[in-house]
């Protein structure tokens, strides 16, 4: 009995996402739809695919092994089809990737302006989040992180200069609560930062020893937590305390004087951002693109 290329596609989609309602989302059809489809696999194939409860869904055995052995094949379908792009003298095809606002509205801005621009026929989707991802896992072709922190069986490739975090406040808050000259200082400080999404915990500021270059971790204690750079910069315009973002967020604000940078003697340098994604797509005509137009 053969299934159903479509079928199995969805079956795949399930799997990934591990929701009917997100899979049917991205393909365009209803969750009920895409239940009954697989429903209707598992009757053909007389083998339960999937365990469903009223919040949830998971492999069974034999969906964990049919997942194993489809996946890579529908990924060499999906990359021949992409080599034929050569034959036209263009690309053609999607692109999934994983960053952060940051490096997607800052850092690699016009990088990515000019990709798109160059490619009319290349689907971009960029999502934007904090928490680090299995990008195999969800369907992501590409990731974006900081200093190439990756998992061995990854390719990463730096694609920005070196970047800095400081910590910026408004002159009329430093006249009113003094200026911090080491990071101790700032436990008399109200200090906003952000919470971080996997563990729940409180993003830790860092900082650089300016002799001895040990690094040095401050856990901040203002009353305000945001997971957006934009609302933590607002906050700090207001002369409400004090914030912790990388330098191009606040670049305008600084030259304006709207803000002021202090212990820019302890800030941390990082190596800058890398773009990763498995070894085994090295070979795509997309990201060997992606990788040309992004590569610092």
């Amino acid at each position: 009995m053969k299934e159903n290329l479509n079928d199995l596609r969805a079956f795949l989609m399930v799997a990934q996402t591990g929701s009917f309602t997100k899979a049917g989302a991205q393909m365009g059809v209803s969750a009920s739809a895409l239940s009954h489809a697989i429903r209707a696999i598992e009757e053909r194939l007389q083998i339960k695919l999937f365990h469903r409860t009223t919040r949830s869904i998971s492999l069974t055995g034999a969906g964990e092994q049919l997942y194993a052995e489809l996946s890579p094949l529908f990924e060499a379908v999906d990359a021949s089809i992409d080599h034929l792009g050569s034959f036209r003298n263009t690309l053609r095809g999607s692109l999934r990737i994983n960053g952060n606002s940051h490096a997607f509205a800052h850092v690699l801005r016009d990088k990515l302006q000019a990709f798109i621009g160059a490619h009319p026929e290349v689907e971009m989707e960029l999502v934007s989040e904090l928490r680090f991802v299995d990008i195999v896992a969800e369907r992501f072709d590409a990731g974006i992180r900081l200093d190439g922190d990756v998992a061995k069986d990854m390719v990463a490739v730096r694609i920005s200069p070196p970047l800095y975090l400081r910590v910026v406040g408004s002159p009329d808050y430093f006249a009113r609560h003094g200026v911090p000259q080491q990071p101790d200082d700032l436990a008399a400080h109200a200090c906003h930062s952000t919470r971080l999404p996997t563990s729940g915990g409180v993003l830790s500021w860092e900082f650089r020893h300016p002799e001895s270059g040990a690094k040095v971790l401050f856990a901040p204690q203002g009353r305000v937590l945001a997971n957006s750079s934009e609302v933590l910069k607002n906050l700090t315009l207001a002369g409400q305390g004090l914030v912790w973002l990388f330098d191009e967020i606040v670049r305008q604000e600084l030259d304006s004087g709207a803000l002021v940078s202090v212990l820019d003697d302890w800030a941390m340098r990082y190596d800058g951002y890398y773009l990763y994604y498995p070894n085994r797509r090295m070979n795509s005509p997309l990201l060997k693109a992606l990788v040309a137009a992004l590569r610092e």
